[in-house]
């Protein structure tokens, strides 16, 4: 039989044993020897993506690329999966210097293709960082676009964007551009767009970090993970650090049973105190709906020393979100004066929801009729009276702590606005 045919017959015998390296290596040479060194490199790099140590394999490789090499070593009798890792200085698995079939991948780039691919939307990695990627934003956000809430905009202007507009002041009086402040009030008002557009208003890079971010099955991770996050807000400085959900992070200590957990709180300390690495030019803002159960060593001078309550939005910012979530929408005759003074403490997210309802009274209608109409005032009224506003229970919690656990002052802004509402 001439050589040719019986290519064609083992290859078509390798197509169905494609995991024959034997065969596939008897394939290549029977190339080689035709003068296809082409086809017979990709048939060796096929079987060394198998077996990267297989000498035969290697041998023929060299052999089809001309190459005068020292002869390979013995070859190995054991079953690959039984062979011993390679080692290196590097430790026990060989570096991409070492790897022979990574040189050869490099070398015959342009004939095989690549053992593994890069995912289209995979980041690139950093050199010289750590090995994990986290989501650096620049906020498009600024305090403008956030309705309502000047107190807090006040609050924010002094600690942390007045010193940075006026590096020269900033310098005289010696005012550092670091700091934190927790950010405190019912769900759904608005805490994680505020820190967004304080990101926006300073032009500085964004970082939003939750529990899920810094977790881990494995000891100790939980705290490289933490300490990981705030070293890529050091690096990216200026930045505001967004700590979400800060109780789950940062628990009263004496309430915590886990071990593991406590440890986690005292990492979040260090990285606060700055003790891992120099804080300056890193804003830490946290939001938390239950100040509360919040570790008292969180809030000590020089960690999350302003606290500041964000309330449910007043008339003007209800004005606001509701002209927000209509605008796209078709409407007609609405009345927003008597709809913002229905909806008292609701919520910015309770608005949203109320906005959706109305939409879906007026398409409910439309399906039914075969009459396309307008999103009315009568449609916003029956969402009124069917969305109720979720700020209610946790101000029923908000007054318990005001009464009897006003430690300190802490909740001062909190007892002055339920006293207003006749609350308290």
């Amino acid at each position: 039989m001439s050589a040719d045919p019986l290519i064609e017959s083992l290859s078509a015998a390798l197509d169905a044993r494609p995991d024959d390296l034997p065969l596939r290596l008897h394939l290549a040479a029977l190339l080689l020897d035709a003068g296809r060194a082409g086809e017979a490199i990709a048939q060796v790099g096929q079987a060394l993506a198998r077996d990267p140590g297989n000498a035969q394999a290697q041998a023929l490789m060299q052999r089809a690329l001309g190459g005068s090499v020292p002869p390979p070593p013995p070859a190995d009798p054991r079953p690959p999966a039984q062979r011993p890792a390679p080692t290196g200085p590097g430790g026990p698995a060989a570096t991409a210097d070492q790897d022979p079939l990574a040189a050869y991948e490099r070398e015959l780039a342009d004939v095989v293709p690549p053992r593994f691919a890069r995912a289209g939307d995979e980041p690139e990695p950093v050199a010289g960082h750590s090995d994990r990627v986290y989501d650096v934003e620049n906020s498009g956000i600024r305090l403008a676009d956030v309705g309502g809430m000047s107190a807090v905009k006040e609050r924010l202007e002094l600690a942390f964007l007045g010193p940075l507009r006026n590096p020269e002041l900033r310098r005289m009086y010696g005012k550092s551009l670091r700091g934190g402040l927790m950010l405190y009030g019912p769900p759904g008002c608005g805490k994680t767009f505020l820190a967004r557009a304080v990101a926006g208003e300073m032009g500085a890079k964004f970082i939003s970090l939750s529990i899920v971010d810094v977790l881990d099955m494995w000891m100790g991770n939980s705290e490289r993970n933490l300490h990981e996050l705030f070293q890529a807000a050091r690096r990216n400085a200026p930045c505001v650090l967004f700590l979400d959900e800060v109780d789950a992070l940062g628990h009263k200590r004496s309430q915590v049973g886990s071990s593991s957990m406590r440890t986690l709180g005292n990492q979040l300390l260090a990285e606060l105190d700055g003790m891992e690495g120099s804080n300056e030019g890193v804003f830490v803002l946290a939001a938390t709906n239950t100040p509360w159960d919040v570790d008292p060593a969180l809030r000590r001078p020089g960690r999350l020393d302003r606290v500041v309550l964000v309330l449910p939005p007043d008339a003007e910012a209800r004005r606001s979100i509701l002209e927000y979530h209509l605008r796209e929408r078709p409407i007609a005759g609405i009345d927003l004066r008597k709809i913002v003074a229905a909806t008292e403490d609701y919520s910015g997210a309770d608005l949203a929801h109320l906005c959706e309802t109305a939409a879906e009274f007026a398409m409910a209608d439309s399906v039914r009729s075969g009459e396309v109409r307008m999103i009315e005032h009568r449609d916003l009224e029956r969402a009124v009276k069917e969305v109720r506003p979720s700020t209610k229970p946790w101000m029923a919690t908000a007054r318990n702590v005001a009464m009897f656990a006003n430690e300190g002052g802490v909740y001062d802004d909190l007892v002055a606005y339920l006293k207003r509402r006749r609350m308290l």
